[in-house]
C-alpha cells in the first residue's frame, strides 16, 4: 500500500474520478463498509442467542450493540486526524488486524459462562470490531469525496450502498446458518474483510483538497472550532461513564465505584480534557455555526438510523413472529442498497438538492416509524418499513456530502468527526436508549395489566440510562420461553408477559419517531436558509461562503 499522490481535480472527470484507479479504490471502500454491514446484521440476528445463553437484560444487549458504534467513533476520529500523516495503507492494515482480533475475543464466551464475564468479552469484541470499521471509514469517506469532487452526493451514496448490501448478505447468512453456532455465523464477516485488504493492496491514493494545498491540522480544525470540541468532549464523557464504566465494573467487580459519582466525575474530567485538546488544536476558533449544526444533526441520524437498525429485527420478531424480523430487515436493506445508486438521478434529474433530500427523508422516516409501531401483519409491515426505508436511505452519505461540499478546508477531519459523532450517538443514545425504552415500557405494561405476572417475569437486573430513573424490564429468558410456546399452550401469566412485551416494543418505536421529526424541522430551516442566499452549492478553498463567514468560522 503506497503513499498518497497529489492529484488535481478536474471538472470534466465527475464520473471517472480524478485518478486512474478511482473505481478500484471506490470498490475497495465499498467492500470495507460491506464487511461492517455483514458483521452488524449477524450481531443483530444473534441477540436472542446471547439472551438465551447468558440471560442478558435489554440494557445489556443494548450496551453490547452500542459498543459496535462507540468504538467506531475512536477509529474514525483518530484515523481522520492522522490519515494524511501516516497514509491510507497503514490505516487499512491496522483495521484488518483489529477485525481479526475482534473475532478471536468474540469466540471466548460459551454457554454457561457467568453473565458478567460473557458481557465483558462480547462488549470488548464488539468495540474492537467497531474500531476497525471506523478506521476504514476514516480512509473511505475522504478518499471518495476527493476522488469524485464534482459528484460527491452520488458517489458517497454508492460507497455507502455497501452498508445495506452487507446487512442483506449478513441477514441471508444468519438465516442460512440458523442451525449453526452463533460463532460460525459471526465469523462470516472475515470473508469480505479479506477482499478489501486485497483490493487496497499496492494502490496509490490522492490527497484531499485541504491536504494538497498544504493546510495544517490547526487550519483544518478552524471550522470545527470550540463548538465542535465541546460536542466531542460531551460524547467522550458519555462513553467513559455509560460505555466503559459497565465494562470496568465487570472486569473488577467494583460496581459501586464505576456506577457512582466518582467515576462520573472522572469521566467528566476526561471529556473536558478532550474538548480542551481539540479546542486548542483549532486555535480557539469558535467554529462554523453551520458545521456545528450538521454535527448535531448527524448525532440524531446515528441515533435514529443505526440505533434503530440494531434493534429492528428483535422488535419485529416480537411484534409479528420469530424469523419475520430478519426477513423484513433483509427487505429494507435491499431496498436501501438499490436506492443509494439513485443519488445522481434524484439530485440532477429531479432537481432535489442534498438538503431537500434530507428534509424529505426525515419526514418519511417519522411517518414510517409510526406506521411500523402499529403493524399486525407481515404485509402491513412491508408497507410501513418501505416508507421508513425510503426515509432513512440517504441520511448518512448525504450528510457527509454536505459537510464536504460546504467545508472543503477541513479535509478528512470534519467528515471523520461527523461520522464518529453519529456512531457514538448510535452507541450511547440510540441503541441503549431503545433497550432502556423496551425495558421500561414492557415492565410498566405488564405491571399495570397483571401485577402477579409482573412479579413472576420481572428482570433481576435493573436498567438505568443517562439521567432517566432506574426501571425493571422483563426477564429475557422467561419471555423467550413464553414467546416460543404456542398461544394455546401459554399460561395466563405467560400470555400477559408476551402481550406486555409487544406493547413495550410498539411504544418504543413511537417514541423513536420523535427523532426524525426533530430532524425534519431543522432541515426545513436549512432549506429556507440556503434558498435565501441563492441556493445550495459546493464551495472550494479560497471562495467566500456566506454560511461560514456569518458563523464566525
Amino acid at each position: 500500500m503506497s503513499n498518497a499522490a497529489t492529484i488535481t481535480p478536474s471538472s470534466g472527470m465527475a464520473d471517472s474520478g480524478i485518478a486512474p484507479n478511482a473505481k478500484r479504490l471506490l470498490f475497495a471502500g465499498f467492500m470495507a463498509i460491506l464487511a461492517a454491514g455483514v458483521g452488524m446484521a449477524i450481531r443483530g440476528g444473534i441477540f436472542n442467542d446471547w439472551v438465551t445463553d447468558f440471560n442478558f437484560t435489554g440494557l445489556q444487549v443494548g450496551l453490547i450493540n452500542g459498543a459496535g458504534f462507540t468504538g467506531f467513533c475512536f477509529g474514525i476520529i483518530i484515523g481522520g486526524v492522522i490519515v494524511d500523516k501516516v497514509g491510507y495503507g497503514k490505516l487499512v492494515a491496522a483495521a484488518f488486524l483489529f477485525h481479526i482480533l475482534s473475532a478471536v475475543v468474540a469466540f471466548v464466551p460459551s454457554k454457561g459462562m457467568a453473565q458478567q464475564s460473557a458481557f465483558v468479552y462480547l462488549w470488548t469484541s464488539t468495540f474492537i470490531f467497531a474500531v476497525a470499521n471506523g478506521t476504514l471509514e476514516a480512509v473511505a469517506n475522504p478518499l471518495v469525496a476527493t476522488l469524485f469532487p464534482n459528484n460527491r452526493t452520488h458517489y458517497l451514496n454508492i460507497l455507502h450502498a455497501s452498508w445495506p448490501a452487507g446487512l442483506v448478505l449478513g441477514g441471508f447468512l444468519h438465516q442460512g446458518l440458523a442451525g449453526q453456532s452463533w460463532k460460525i455465523q459471526l465469523a462470516c464477516f472475515l470473508i469480505p474483510s479479506a477482499v478489501y485488504g486485497i483490493l487496497f493492496l499496492g494502490q496509490h491514493f490522492p490527497k484531499s483538497e485541504a491536504s494538497a494545498k498544504g493546510l495544517s491540522l490547526g487550519e483544518m480544525l478552524r471550522d470545527v472550532g470550540v463548538l465542535g470540541a465541546l460536542l466531542i468532549g460531551f460524547f467522550v464523557f458519555l462513553f467513559f461513564k455509560d460505555g466503559l464504566g459497565p465494562l470496568l465494573a465487570g472486569f473488577t467487580g467494583n460496581e459501586a465505584f464505576f456506577n457512582g459519582g466518582s467515576w462520573r466525575a472522572i469521566s467528566g474530567v476526561i471529556g473536558a480534557i478532550v474538548a480542551f485538546a481539540f479546542g486548542g488544536a483549532a486555535r480557539w476558533s469558535v467554529g462554523a455555526g453551520l458545521l456545528f449544526l450538521l454535527f448535531i444533526l448527524h448525532t440524531l441520524v446515528g441515533a435514529v438510523e443505526l440505533g434503530t437498525d440494531g434493534w429492528i429485527q428483535n422488535i419485529e420478531d416480537t411484534i409479528l413472529a420469530p424469523g419475520d424480523g430478519t426477513k423484513l430487515f433483509i427487505y429494507t436493506s435491499l431496498l436501501m442498497f438499490c436506492l443509494r445508486f439513485c443519488g445522481h438521478f434524484i439530485e440532477h434529474t429531479l432537481g432535489l438538492k442534498p438538503v431537500g433530500i434530507l428534509l424529505v427523508g426525515a419526514t418519511l422516516a417519522c411517518i414510517g416509524l409510526n406506521l411500523v409501531s402499529g403493524v399486525t401483519t407481515f404485509s402491513g409491515a412491508i408497507i410501513a418499513l418501505t416508507v421508513y426505508a425510503l426515509g432513512k436511505t440517504f441520511f448518512w452519505p448525504t450528510m457527509l456530502a454536505v459537510a464536504s461540499d460546504r467545508f472543503p478546508r477541513t479535509g478528512a477531519v470534519a467528515i471523520s468527526i461527523m461520522g464518529g459523532l453519529g456512531m457514538m450517538s448510535a452507541g450511547l443514545i440510540g441503541s441503549p436508549g431503545l433497550g432502556y425504552a423496551k425495558d421500561r415500557f414492557s415492565g410498566e405494561a405488564l405491571q399495570a395489566k397483571s401485577p402477579a405476572a409482573y412479579t413472576e417475569f420481572v428482570a433481576g437486573t435493573p436498567s438505568q440510562w443517562l439521567f432517566f430513573g432506574e426501571v425493571h424490564g422483563l426477564d429475557g429468558q422467561k419471555v423467550a420461553a413464553a414467546t416460543a410456546a404456542k398461544p394455546e399452550q401459554r399460561t395466563p401469566t405467560q400470555q400477559a408477559a408476551v402481550d406486555a412485551y409487544v406493547t413495550g416494543n410498539r411504544h418504543t418505536l413511537k417514541v423513536d419517531s420523535f427523532i426524525p421529526l426533530t430532524m425534519a424541522a431543522i432541515y426545513l430551516c436549512l432549506f429556507l436558509y440556503f434558498k435565501s442566499i441563492g441556493g445550495y452549492k459546493p464551495v472550494h478553498i479560497g471562495e467566500i461562503d456566506p454560511a461560514t463567514s456569518r458563523a464566525g468560522a
